[in-house]
């Protein structure tokens, strides 16, 4: 058996970084996780090839060579899989789906032959027999909670590695929290399961020996969800296997919780940690309570976000505007938290609600729900028809904080912020030609023919004299900066 794994086109979107990626000659962020993980757990003897469209086209000879098509995707890649089942089918072959798309929106898909949904620890092997034995159904589902210690290593060597700027691995999945808006629960449960250190070490093990020294992405829901397992197994593994070993920083997404534990902060710092995804949402506390975002209230939002960044983490940030309790003021409250708190990557959109959450379904008791949920966060669109503001009043803000924040001097403010704060990591990337290329890639880009070019010899110049460490970073930022203008040109101008 011939299987072709396709991850379809993610749009120009603020976390695809299309724009920054140049700068580094890579095609796509990072590796499409979950096929290379299904790869593993097909049969050893069938042959399997990726095509991650983000990468590479999709040729006529791909199809002609695999007897089954694996389909992968997200809700924000929708466009582009309606486009890569069409040529399959086209082709005359069979089609496989799975995925966060597929598992949310599988009836939207007719053309699909048959659907593995939620986990595939679950779904996947049901599946395989009934195809050995020519009686495979249309849908396979389960709303089980698999043990992801049984879960197998990805198969990294399908993965064209040097296209991407990071690689993916997953520790645990589940939050224990329940943000209204939020689908991961949905998904994966309130109870975050998790591998054993033994999994991940044999993972960056086999990254490692692959010769990979760039960075490597943590994705799971919320790292610190289940405290316990991260601090007395997974950190204390980590820290031992980073003895003699160079490159290989992480990156996660945590909760604002972990600025009350400053030696958890210290563990992940020694264990390679150097950036979190946050989702903060909003300084509004009354907008908080209203989607249960119960862990980020009352708190100096600000603070914490700081001591954090003093402790050797990045913060990157998601904020939402349109809860039912804001009002128009919440615009440039939205501006100021950011400016001040210095979260450089700050990703703000209007709240949308994800088919199965919470959200969504008592938008659907209220008569509020139109369209659909675009999975773009940064495309100005709502799936929810708002109460306290009408939508022009709302879109209209909406764009002016985008506007200010991404503003070349508002943006370079905020790096420096940012870089007056930050600890500097304790793990960097091997410095390479790619690297110093895209010094000078930004130098001619942004320097000498950019509308920023004033911002960004300040803070080239700045960061020699003042933080001089944290110079590549500062470089990074401008070059960020240029991608999110770039997304937000396209999508509100």
């Amino acid at each position: 058996m011939k299987i072709l794994l396709i991850y379809p086109d993610f749009p120009d979107t603020f976390w695809s970084f299309k724009h920054a990626l140049k700068f580094i000659r890579k095609k796509a962020s990072t590796q499409p996780l979950g096929l290379l993980t299904v790869a593993a757990m097909l049969p050893a003897e069938w042959e399997k090839r990726l095509v991650d469209l983000n990468v590479r086209t999709l040729k006529d000879k791909d199809l002609a060579w695999a007897d089954v098509a694996f389909v992968s995707a997200m809700v924000v890649q929708r466009e582009s899989t309606y486009q890569v089942i069409a040529r399959c089918k086209a082709a005359g072959l069979k089609v496989v789906a799975g995925g966060p798309l597929f598992t949310a929106e599988y009836e939207q898909f007719p053309d699909v032959d048959h659907f593995v949904l939620n986990e595939a620890e679950m779904t996947l092997a049901p599946f395989l027999r009934d195809l050995e034995r020519g009686q495979a159904q249309r849908v396979y589902t389960s709303a089980e909670f698999p043990d992801i210690q049984q879960t197998p290593a990805p198969l990294w060597e399908l993965a064209d590695r040097k296209r991407y700027a990071t690689m993916s691995i997953q520790y645990s999945r589940g939050c224990p929290f329940d943000c209204e808006f939020c689908n991961i629960t949905t998904l994966f449960g309130h109870l975050p399961r998790v591998k054993t250190s033994a999994q991940i070490i044999r993972e960056l093990d086999g990254l490692y020996q692959l010769g990979w020294r760039e960075p490597v992405f943590f994705v799971d829901d919320n790292l610190i969800g289940n405290k316990k397992h991260l601090r007395e197994d997974l950190l204390p593994a980590l820290i031992e296997w980073r003895k003699g070993k160079k490159g290989m920083p992480f990156n996660t997404q945590i909760s604002i919780n972990i600025a009350d534990d400053e030696p958890l902060m210290n563990m992940m710092t020694q264990a390679g940690f150097d950036t979190v995804f946050i989702g903060v949402e909003t300084p509004d506390d009354d907008s908080l309570a209203e989607c249960n975002k119960k862990q980020n209230l009352h708190r100096d939002l600000v603070a914490d976000v700081k001591s954090i960044q003093r402790a050797g983490l990045q913060v990157q940030g998601g904020f939402i505007i349109g809860f039912d309790n804001d009002t128009p003021s919440i615009f440039q409250r939205q501006i100021d938290f950011i400016q001040k708190s210095g979260i450089v990557t700050a990703m703000v959109g209007l709240l949308q609600a994800p088919v199965g959450t919470r959200l969504y379904k008592r938008m659907q008791q209220d008569g509020r729900l139109v369209g659909s949920f675009s999975g773009d966060n940064v495309d100005g669109a709502t799936n929810i028809i708002p109460k306290e503001m009408n939508m022009d009043v709302l879109q209209k803000g909406y764009r002016a904080v985008v506007k200010t924040l991404y503003t070349p001097k508002n943006y370079y403010a905020r790096v420096k912020t940012f870089l007056k704060e930050y600890k500097a990591p304790k793990i960097t990337i091997p410095l390479n030609g790619e690297y110093i290329r895209a010094f000078f890639r930004s130098v001619l880009r942004l320097g000498i023919i950019g509308k920023e070019r004033v911002q960004y010899w300040k803070l080239v110049f700045w960061t020699l004299f003042r933080r001089p460490k944290l110079f590549p970073l500062a470089i990074t930022f401008a070059i960020y900066g240029y991608h999110f203008r770039q997304v937000m040109d396209l999508h509100l101008l």
